[in-house]
């Protein structure tokens, strides 16, 4: 008897020291920050949606790339078209610190002979007309993923949560420098679903939010973001159109 419990005890012992630990939850702003290089970037593409009355649809579709520099994003390159503008030519913006340049879209009728891109001053890195409705949270900022997994709450391939416009514009650069979403106020609610890679990355993110101030039958509409993040630490450069080819006035 007592030879046996002496074989259960030793066996008992090496099942313990042998199983494998658990491994530890990748950092997410760890990861992000170790991505944030000079030179480097990220790509992605989105969809956004309106919900109204429980039918949803298209709005506009998105895609470009971010551009990191001294651990922030410092310039990106988006292209976005109205789902119902399939005949237009889709809007392009490059923003380069705080100055954008848009062409196509809207703004090819409005521009001066000759000239093929609408130079501005201030951040939009969503893009133009296209980015009035747009991913209002942005993960490669790390103040503001780090808010994200501080109000979230974590599930077996992320973090999901909800934070108000104001709180996202207190933790993220990109929200205080772009235009106001339309048809929001500071307490509404964002709701937030963010999945990460193996490596801790953010390569999906999903949000939400109800639109106010709109017209009678309006209030039931809400506003869907879905975002994609693939080649975190690619070699990106964006450089700005050919001066030539730049008005800063519009015709009309």
């Amino acid at each position: 008897m007592k030879l046996l419990l002496s074989i259960m005890v030793a066996g008992s012992a090496v099942l313990l020291t042998s199983a494998p630990a658990q491994a530890a939850p990748k950092d997410p702003v760890k990861a992000v920050k170790a991505q944030l290089v000079s030179g480097h970037g990220v790509r992605f593409s989105e969809t956004v949606k309106q919900v109204v009355d429980g039918k949803s649809s298209a709005v506009v579709r998105r895609s470009g790339t971010l551009q990191f520099g001294k651990g922030k994003v410092v310039a990106s390159d988006v292209t976005g078209r109205f789902a119902t503008g399939k005949r237009e030519k889709p809007e392009r913006t490059i923003t380069i610190g705080r100055t954008s340049w848009t062409t196509g879209g809207l703004y090819q009728s409005g521009l001066p002979k000759g000239k093929t891109w609408y130079k501005q001053p201030g951040v939009v890195a969503s893009g133009a007309i296209t980015g009035l409705v747009s991913q209002v949270v942005n993960p490669a900022e790390p103040s503001t993923l780090a808010a994200l997994v501080k109000k979230g709450e974590r599930g077996t391939s992320g973090y999901s949560g909800t934070l108000t416009f104001e709180e996202l514009g207190k933790v993220s650069p990109s929200f205080r420098a772009g235009a106001t979403p339309i048809f929001t106020t500071p307490e509404t609610d964002v709701r937030y679903n963010l999945t990460l890679d193996r490596k801790g990355l953010p390569s999906r993110l999903s949000t939400s939010w109800q639109a106010t101030g709109l017209s009678a039958g309006g209030e039931d509409r809400t506003y869907k973001v879905e975002t994609r993040y693939t080649g975190w630490g690619a070699k990106v450069s964006i450089k700005p159109p050919p001066a030539a080819k730049t008005a800063s006035k519009l015709t009309r």
